[in-house]
């Protein structure tokens, strides 16, 4: 589902404890955005997250 194109970063489970330390099952995903990126001089939509696109890992298409 929501997964880096460039780093494969996806979701992580794991277990929400409360005050009264009842447990669930939990999952965090990463905060992943479409975004036209230029591969090869071709620009194509690719899902990249955040930390990717503030280190200038790609180069965003104009």
């Amino acid at each position: 589902m929501a997964k880096c194109d460039i780093c494969n970063k996806g979701q992580h489970f794991g277990i929400q404890v409360s005050h009264s330390h009842r447990r669930s099952n939990r999952v965090w995903k990463p905060n992943v955005r479409k975004v036209k990126v230029e591969v090869n001089g071709v620009s194509k939509r690719m899902h990249i997250c955040t930390k990717c696109l503030r280190s200038n890992k790609i180069a965003k298409a104009v």
